[in-house]
Protein backbone atom coordinates (compact mmCIF):
# COMPACT_ATOMS: atom_id res chain seq x y z
CA UNK A 1 0.00 0.00 0.00
CA UNK A 2 1.55 3.32 -1.03
CA UNK A 3 1.68 6.28 1.36
CA UNK A 4 -1.26 8.09 -0.26
CA UNK A 5 -3.54 5.06 -0.01
CA UNK A 6 -2.31 4.35 3.51
CA UNK A 7 -3.20 7.89 4.63
CA UNK A 8 -6.64 7.60 3.02
CA UNK A 9 -7.19 4.25 4.74
CA UNK A 10 -6.17 5.69 8.11
CA UNK A 11 -8.35 8.78 7.62
CA UNK A 12 -11.41 6.54 7.08
CA UNK A 13 -10.68 4.63 10.29
CA UNK A 14 -10.28 7.84 12.29
CA UNK A 15 -13.47 9.27 10.76
CA UNK A 16 -15.44 6.16 11.75
CA UNK A 17 -14.63 6.74 15.43
CA UNK A 18 -15.11 10.51 15.44
CA UNK A 19 -18.14 11.77 17.32
CA UNK A 20 -20.42 13.89 15.13
CA UNK A 21 -22.69 16.71 16.24
CA UNK A 22 -26.29 17.13 15.06
CA UNK A 23 -25.39 19.70 12.39
CA UNK A 24 -22.75 17.45 10.85
CA UNK A 25 -25.15 14.51 10.80
CA UNK A 26 -27.82 16.60 9.09
CA UNK A 27 -25.47 18.09 6.49
CA UNK A 28 -23.70 14.87 5.58
CA UNK A 29 -25.51 11.64 6.45
CA UNK A 30 -29.05 12.95 6.01
CA UNK A 31 -28.36 14.63 2.67
CA UNK A 32 -26.65 11.47 1.49
CA UNK A 33 -30.09 9.86 1.41
CA UNK A 34 -31.10 12.11 -1.48
CA UNK A 35 -28.08 11.08 -3.53
CA UNK A 36 -28.91 7.42 -2.91
CA UNK A 37 -32.51 8.07 -3.94
CA UNK A 38 -31.33 9.85 -7.10
CA UNK A 39 -29.25 6.82 -8.11
CA UNK A 40 -32.23 4.51 -7.61
CA UNK A 41 -34.56 6.79 -9.58
CA UNK A 42 -32.20 7.16 -12.55
CA UNK A 43 -31.59 3.42 -12.71
CA UNK A 44 -35.28 2.53 -12.39
CA UNK A 45 -36.16 4.93 -15.20
CA UNK A 46 -33.45 3.68 -17.55
CA UNK A 47 -33.84 -0.02 -16.87
CA UNK A 48 -37.57 -0.30 -16.30
CA UNK A 49 -38.29 -1.14 -19.94
CA UNK A 50 -35.03 -2.88 -20.81
CA UNK A 51 -36.60 -6.27 -21.54
CA UNK A 52 -35.24 -9.75 -20.69
CA UNK A 53 -31.56 -9.60 -19.77
CA UNK A 54 -28.78 -11.76 -18.36
CA UNK A 55 -26.22 -10.30 -15.97
CA UNK A 56 -22.62 -11.37 -16.59
CA UNK A 57 -20.16 -11.07 -13.69
CA UNK A 58 -16.40 -11.59 -13.65
CA UNK A 59 -13.00 -10.04 -13.08
CA UNK A 60 -12.11 -6.58 -14.32
CA UNK A 61 -8.49 -7.78 -14.60
CA UNK A 62 -9.10 -10.39 -17.29
CA UNK A 63 -7.16 -9.52 -20.47
CA UNK A 64 -8.65 -9.66 -23.99
CA UNK A 65 -6.43 -12.63 -24.93
CA UNK A 66 -7.51 -14.63 -21.87
CA UNK A 67 -9.64 -17.71 -22.68
CA UNK A 68 -12.26 -16.60 -20.15
CA UNK A 69 -12.56 -13.17 -21.83
CA UNK A 70 -13.07 -14.88 -25.20
CA UNK A 71 -15.59 -17.28 -23.64
CA UNK A 72 -17.56 -14.48 -21.95
CA UNK A 73 -17.76 -12.57 -25.22
CA UNK A 74 -19.05 -15.65 -27.04
CA UNK A 75 -21.64 -16.40 -24.34
CA UNK A 76 -22.94 -12.83 -24.53
CA UNK A 77 -23.00 -12.97 -28.33
CA UNK A 78 -25.03 -16.19 -28.36
CA UNK A 79 -27.40 -14.98 -25.66
CA UNK A 80 -28.28 -11.94 -27.76
CA UNK A 81 -29.21 -14.30 -30.58
CA UNK A 82 -31.57 -16.00 -28.13
CA UNK A 83 -33.25 -12.66 -27.46
CA UNK A 84 -31.54 -11.53 -24.27
CA UNK A 85 -29.86 -8.25 -23.51
CA UNK A 86 -26.63 -8.26 -21.49
CA UNK A 87 -25.99 -6.40 -18.23
CA UNK A 88 -22.45 -6.01 -16.89
CA UNK A 89 -20.59 -3.83 -14.43
CA UNK A 90 -19.57 -1.66 -17.35
CA UNK A 91 -15.81 -1.79 -16.81
CA UNK A 92 -12.89 -3.68 -18.39
CA UNK A 93 -12.10 -7.40 -18.34
CA UNK A 94 -15.03 -9.82 -18.30
CA UNK A 95 -17.42 -6.88 -18.17
CA UNK A 96 -16.02 -5.50 -21.41
CA UNK A 97 -16.17 -8.98 -22.95
CA UNK A 98 -19.87 -9.27 -22.10
CA UNK A 99 -20.70 -5.88 -23.58
CA UNK A 100 -18.54 -6.59 -26.60
CA UNK A 101 -20.40 -9.82 -27.30
CA UNK A 102 -23.76 -8.10 -26.91
CA UNK A 103 -22.68 -5.27 -29.20
CA UNK A 104 -21.38 -7.72 -31.80
CA UNK A 105 -24.64 -9.65 -31.63
CA UNK A 106 -26.77 -6.54 -32.07
CA UNK A 107 -28.38 -6.97 -28.65
CA UNK A 108 -28.93 -4.56 -25.81
CA UNK A 109 -25.66 -3.82 -24.03
CA UNK A 110 -26.08 -2.37 -20.53
CA UNK A 111 -23.27 -1.12 -18.29
CA UNK A 112 -23.73 -0.40 -14.58
CA UNK A 113 -20.47 1.37 -13.90
CA UNK A 114 -19.15 2.04 -10.39
CA UNK A 115 -17.24 5.24 -9.68
CA UNK A 116 -13.96 4.24 -8.01
CA UNK A 117 -10.92 6.21 -6.78
CA UNK A 118 -9.08 4.96 -9.87
CA UNK A 119 -11.96 6.31 -11.98
CA UNK A 120 -13.13 3.22 -13.79
CA UNK A 121 -14.77 4.34 -17.01
CA UNK A 122 -17.45 2.55 -18.94
CA UNK A 123 -16.14 0.42 -21.79
CA UNK A 124 -16.81 1.37 -25.39
CA UNK A 125 -19.20 -1.49 -26.14
CA UNK A 126 -22.03 -0.24 -23.91
CA UNK A 127 -25.05 1.33 -25.61
CA UNK A 128 -24.67 5.04 -24.92
CA UNK A 129 -28.23 5.31 -23.58
CA UNK A 130 -27.73 2.30 -21.30
CA UNK A 131 -24.72 3.29 -19.21
CA UNK A 132 -25.40 4.30 -15.62
CA UNK A 133 -22.76 5.48 -13.14
CA UNK A 134 -23.07 4.63 -9.45
CA UNK A 135 -21.30 5.85 -6.34
CA UNK A 136 -22.88 3.16 -4.18
CA UNK A 137 -22.15 -0.52 -4.66
CA UNK A 138 -25.36 -1.58 -2.94
CA UNK A 139 -27.56 0.47 -5.28
CA UNK A 140 -25.73 -0.95 -8.29
CA UNK A 141 -26.13 -4.49 -6.96
CA UNK A 142 -29.88 -4.03 -6.64
CA UNK A 143 -30.00 -3.25 -10.36
CA UNK A 144 -27.96 -6.31 -11.29
CA UNK A 145 -30.50 -8.48 -9.51
CA UNK A 146 -33.73 -6.64 -10.21
CA UNK A 147 -33.43 -6.42 -13.99
CA UNK A 148 -31.82 -9.78 -14.85
CA UNK A 149 -33.61 -13.00 -15.71
CA UNK A 150 -30.43 -15.05 -15.43
CA UNK A 151 -26.86 -14.83 -14.17
CA UNK A 152 -23.58 -15.91 -15.75
CA UNK A 153 -20.70 -15.97 -13.26
CA UNK A 154 -17.26 -16.00 -14.86
CA UNK A 155 -14.03 -16.34 -12.84
CA UNK A 156 -13.26 -13.28 -10.74
CA UNK A 157 -12.21 -11.88 -7.40
CA UNK A 158 -13.97 -10.66 -4.28
CA UNK A 159 -16.50 -8.58 -6.21
CA UNK A 160 -17.50 -11.55 -8.35
CA UNK A 161 -17.91 -13.75 -5.28
CA UNK A 162 -20.04 -11.04 -3.69
CA UNK A 163 -22.31 -10.93 -6.74
CA UNK A 164 -22.59 -14.73 -6.89
CA UNK A 165 -23.51 -15.07 -3.22
CA UNK A 166 -25.88 -12.09 -3.40
CA UNK A 167 -27.77 -13.74 -6.27
CA UNK A 168 -27.89 -17.19 -4.68
CA UNK A 169 -28.97 -15.76 -1.31
CA UNK A 170 -31.86 -13.85 -2.89
CA UNK A 171 -32.92 -16.97 -4.80
CA UNK A 172 -32.58 -19.24 -1.76
CA UNK A 173 -34.69 -16.89 0.39
CA UNK A 174 -37.30 -16.39 -2.36
CA UNK A 175 -36.64 -12.66 -2.55
CA UNK A 176 -36.26 -13.05 -6.31
CA UNK A 177 -37.46 -15.80 -8.62
CA UNK A 178 -35.38 -18.92 -9.08
CA UNK A 179 -33.61 -17.59 -12.14
CA UNK A 180 -30.83 -19.68 -13.73
CA UNK A 181 -27.45 -19.11 -12.08
CA UNK A 182 -24.48 -20.44 -14.06
CA UNK A 183 -20.88 -20.74 -12.87
CA UNK A 184 -18.55 -20.91 -15.87
CA UNK A 185 -15.22 -22.72 -15.42
CA UNK A 186 -15.21 -26.03 -13.55
CA UNK A 187 -11.49 -25.79 -12.78
CA UNK A 188 -11.89 -22.33 -11.27
CA UNK A 189 -15.15 -22.90 -9.35
CA UNK A 190 -14.73 -26.58 -8.51
CA UNK A 191 -12.85 -25.97 -5.26
CA UNK A 192 -15.46 -23.52 -3.98
CA UNK A 193 -18.30 -25.89 -4.86
CA UNK A 194 -16.56 -28.75 -3.03
CA UNK A 195 -16.02 -26.50 0.01
CA UNK A 196 -19.72 -25.62 -0.01
CA UNK A 197 -20.66 -29.31 -0.17
CA UNK A 198 -18.17 -30.33 2.53
CA UNK A 199 -18.32 -27.47 5.01
CA UNK A 200 -21.80 -26.02 4.53
CA UNK A 201 -23.69 -29.25 3.92
CA UNK A 202 -21.87 -32.36 5.19
CA UNK A 203 -19.92 -30.99 8.16
CA UNK A 204 -22.39 -28.27 9.17
CA UNK A 205 -26.16 -27.95 8.60
CA UNK A 206 -25.87 -24.46 7.12
CA UNK A 207 -27.62 -25.22 3.82
CA UNK A 208 -29.98 -27.90 2.51
CA UNK A 209 -29.09 -30.50 -0.10
CA UNK A 210 -31.59 -28.96 -2.52
CA UNK A 211 -29.70 -25.64 -2.34
CA UNK A 212 -27.01 -27.25 -4.48
CA UNK A 213 -29.58 -27.26 -7.29
CA UNK A 214 -29.79 -23.47 -7.25
CA UNK A 215 -26.78 -23.16 -9.57
CA UNK A 216 -25.15 -24.99 -12.47
CA UNK A 217 -21.45 -25.29 -13.24
CA UNK A 218 -20.33 -25.56 -16.87
CA UNK A 219 -17.25 -25.21 -19.05
CA UNK A 220 -18.45 -24.15 -22.50
CA UNK A 221 -20.43 -21.40 -24.15
CA UNK A 222 -23.04 -23.81 -25.49
CA UNK A 223 -23.54 -25.35 -22.05
CA UNK A 224 -24.04 -21.94 -20.44
CA UNK A 225 -26.58 -20.82 -23.04
CA UNK A 226 -28.32 -24.20 -22.85
CA UNK A 227 -28.89 -23.81 -19.10
CA UNK A 228 -30.63 -20.48 -19.72
CA UNK A 229 -32.69 -21.84 -22.61
CA UNK A 230 -33.67 -25.06 -20.84
CA UNK A 231 -34.91 -23.10 -17.85
CA UNK A 232 -37.21 -20.87 -19.90
CA UNK A 233 -38.32 -23.66 -22.21
CA UNK A 234 -39.99 -25.22 -19.16
CA UNK A 235 -42.26 -22.19 -19.09
CA UNK A 236 -42.66 -22.11 -22.88
CA UNK A 237 -41.23 -18.60 -22.73
CA UNK A 238 -38.95 -17.01 -25.30
CA UNK A 239 -37.58 -13.48 -25.04
CA UNK A 240 -39.02 -11.10 -27.59
CA UNK A 241 -37.54 -7.72 -28.29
Amino acid sequence: MDNLNKRGHEDKIIEAFKEKDAFEIKTTNSWQIFKIMAEFVEAFEKLGKIGPCVSIFGSARTKPDDPYYILAEEIAFKLTHEGYGIITGGGPGIMEAGNKGAHRGGGKSVGLNIVLPHEQEGNKYIDRDKIINFDYFFVRKVMFMKYAQGFIIMPGGFGTLDEFFEAITLIQTNKIARFPLVLVGKTFWGGLVEWIKEQQLRENPFISAEDLNLFSIVDTCDEAVQVINDFYNKYMFRPNF
